[in-house]
């Protein structure tokens, strides 16, 4: 059995899929899709639609909450706290897929799904986390909200590894070109942390300051191989 990760899918489903074909995903195999499978792609409903047929298929699909999902709860609750405007414009496509004009309306088979993500998991000396850690608590697993949000700048430098001990830190939300992702592959067994979101969405042509991006990235933590799938929407 294969455990493999996958961040940051954004409703580019046509590449999710590809992605899945190229690593020839089984059902002994286990998924997890680390958070923000929704909002600025083109079919974020296609996305969740998606993971629920392969868990209806049998297959093991284990997945976080991202800080987009994070949003989308926000809003749907009516908290909008200046979530609205953002939601018009970076999360109309996610509407658009549901064909409602408020994330309230969104199906409660899809809200309910994503308020029950968990924010963070262990397996075989991984933690992984949509964001991050904040390393500045005693307890870096304490504030899922960081979890969520935490940039790579923030807790890169501040990693305690006296905590961190052998497990590997694996994680998304902060895009990377596909050539940083291999170099911190590289470095592994040293740095411990490994940042698999490769940007899929930014191949789109609205985004132009996005270089080495436009892939979606499975990592294979039994045999510890990448994979990169190029945008296909």
């Amino acid at each position: 059995m294969r455990k493999i990760a996958i961040s940051d899918i954004h409703g580019c489903k046509n590449t999710f899929l590809e992605l899945l074909d190229n690593i020839a995903l089984t059902q002994s195999d286990a998924l997890y899709l680390l958070g923000d499978y929704v909002d600025r792609g083109p079919d974020s409903r296609g996305v969740l639609d998606e993971i629920f047929k392969l868990r209806r298929q049998g297959y093991n699909v284990h997945c976080l909450r991202g800080n987009h999902e994070e949003l989308i709860l926000q809003a749907a609750s009516r908290d909008f706290t200046g979530l609205e405007r953002w939601l018009l414009s970076d999360g109309k496509k996610t509407m658009d897929s549901f064909g409602v004009q408020h994330c309230a309306d969104i199906p409660e088979e899809y809200l309910g799904f994503m308020r029950e993500l968990p924010y963070f998991m262990e397996t075989d000396g991984y933690i992984l986390v949509h964001g991050g850690l904040d390393f500045n608590l005693a307890d870096p697993l304490a504030d899922t909200s960081k979890m969520c949000w935490i940039r790579t700048s923030a807790w890169y430098p501040a990693i305690r590894y006296d905590w961190l001990g052998s497990r590997i830190i694996l994680h998304g939300h902060t895009p990377a070109a596909t050539g940083h992702i291999e170099n911190q592959f590289l470095g592994l067994e040293i740095d411990r942390y490994l940042d698999i979101d490769a940007g899929c969405v930014f191949a789109e042509e609205r985004f132009t300051d996005r270089d080495g991006m436009g892939a979606l990235c499975a990592f294979d933590m039994s045999n510890r191989v990448l994979t990169f799938q190029p945008y296909r929407e």
